[in-house]
């Protein structure tokens, strides 16, 4: 598989949606992830990332202008013990919820499908990362309408052990902007991955469609220790 440039293609694509990228840093010492979120709507653009424990959660940025906060306010990251959940959705509860029921991360996404956006029917997208004993692996995770035919669900999941250093995966809601919005096809995008978090997140803030782009988090976990540095960069402020 072709490793792509990131950057050329997030500038090339003026709406990708919603993304995850997780992978491993050039150095071996981090486990990298980051999710970003973009709007064409004044609801979907009226939001910001705030911290929520370990995690992250949505939030109106202007509580007057929310008309609808059922699919866009979430935590899309939560860490569960050895486990940090990152999805696009209410379905990192799903994940956390089965995961600690014993669960695996393919089971717990059993209970989920696409979100009811019809004729969009936007993918969900999932990813976990497992840090522990100096060891990391990763899944992703995407369940899409079947073009676009809600009748039935694709459900597709990728893990990855022993990420190779410097690589990354990356997953995102569309394939590009439309009426209606296209999803995501084929596997999770190869990706190179760097090893200074700020670099990282000004690499991945600057290349957002200005237009589009609300808010982006990034976090890289020390394999050797499981303790992390994340940053948060919003659009309204």
């Amino acid at each position: 598989m072709q490793k792509l440039n990131i950057e050329n293609e997030l500038k090339n694509n003026a709406y990708p949606g919603r993304g995850i990228i997780i992978g491993k840093s050039m150095d071996g010492k981090y486990a990298v992830t980051a999710y970003f979120i973009m709007g064409r709507s004044v609801n979907s653009r009226n939001r910001i990332f705030v911290t929520d424990g370990e995690g992250i959660r949505t939030q109106a940025f202007d509580p007057s202008k929310l008309s609808d906060p059922s699919l866009i306010i979430y935590a899309p990251v939560r860490v569960l013990g050895y486990d940090t959940i990152v999805t696009n959705g209410d379905q990192t509860d799903t994940v956390y919820e089965g995961l600690d029921n014993k669960l695996t991360f393919e089971q717990s996404l059993r209970s989920r499908e696409f979100e009811p956006d019809g004729p969009n029917y936007t993918p969900r997208i999932s990813g976990v990362l497992h840090v522990e004993n100096n060891k990391f692996d990763f899944a992703m995770s995407i369940l899409k309408s079947n073009n676009g035919n809600p009748d039935c669900c694709d459900r597709y999941t990728y893990t990855y052990d022993n990420p190779v250093n410097g690589e990354g995966r990356f997953i995102h809601t569309y394939m590009c902007d439309g009426n209606p919005l296209p999803s995501f096809e084929g596997e999770p995008k190869l990706i190179e991955v760097g090893n200074d978090i700020d670099e990282t997140t000004r690499l991945l803030w600057n290349s957002l469609n200005e237009d589009n782009k609300v808010s982006l988090f990034v976090r890289y976990i020390d394999i050797e220790t499981g303790k992390y540095e994340t940053r948060i960069v919003n659009k309204n402020n």
